[in-house]
């Protein structure tokens, strides 16, 4: 398996950078696991799903990111649940989680969000677990894109759990917006769901238009990485994009 580049700064001030998206499920599984993957990935950012929303979750939170070497940006209860973990190399601008028009009878959403920087690179970032019902999915697509559009930052990534195949309506339009990742340069596995028995891909990374994909897909092979670990871990396989983002203007 070839392996995805390792972060740095360019000459010009662009930036290589390794982003993670995870639903972790509330960390109700192999935490220890989970750790073990996340650092493997050696990710400068991690948008998570499904990030602990209840008793003691910024501790939870913060318990994981330390074993995996990393800090907590944003997220978490505050955002319903989208989470976004990041390594000392970010330089972290400013940061808002914002929760989405509920519909009765359906689960709170919500978007956490950042603005950081790496070496000369800005970046707008954005996770997301986007709603089972699918025209409530729709809409909340448009409201990412609407988010992203609002941040005020030339380049940008989103990514997370969509709750849709990318034959879907919603994945489509994210797909016609931004880069779907994984279609610009596939690398590792496409499917991310189930663990056990992978068959589909509804967990992705987007970008804007002038963000180099150098790589992205589930990574299984990845020196450090298990089977056994990927499923003790949670009910979602991870997503790994390696990105080179131009330095800012």
């Amino acid at each position: 398996m070839e392996l995805l580049p390792n972060s740095h700064t360019e000459p010009d001030g662009s930036a290589v950078i390794r982003v993670l998206s995870y639903n972790i499920r509330s960390m109700r599984d192999d935490t220890d696991a989970l750790a073990r993957v996340i650092s493997a990935c050696d990710p400068d950012l991690v948008l998570v799903q499904e990030a602990p929303r209840f008793f003691r979750w910024r501790k939870k939170l913060s318990r994981l990111a330390r074993a995996a070497n990393l800090v907590v940006l944003t997220g978490g209860a505050t955002a319903a649940g989208p989470a976004i973990l990041c390594n000392l190399r970010a330089t972290v601008e400013r940061t808002e989680d914002l929760l989405l028009p509920l519909t009765p009878g359906l689960h709170r959403r919500g978007f956490a969000t950042a603005v950081v920087r790496f070496g000369g690179a800005r970046l707008a970032v954005l996770c997301c677990h986007l709603s089972l019902q699918k025209d409530e999915r729709y809409e909340q697509g448009g409201m990412l894109l609407d988010r992203l559009a609002g941040m005020g930052v030339e380049h940008a990534i989103a990514g997370g759990d969509l709750n849709d195949r990318p034959t879907g309506r919603t994945f489509g339009r994210l797909a016609d917006s931004l880069q779907d990742c994984w279609a610009t340069t596939p690398w590792g596995s496409e499917y991310t769901s189930t663990p056990a028995h992978p068959h589909q891909r509804i967990d992705a990374i987007f970008a804007t238009k002038d963000i180099e994909v150098l790589g992205c897909g589930v990574p299984v092979g990845l020196p450090g990485i298990t089977r056994t670990d990927l499923r003790a871990a949670t009910d979602h396989l991870p997503v790994l994009a390696a990105l080179r983002v131009p330095a800012a203007q």
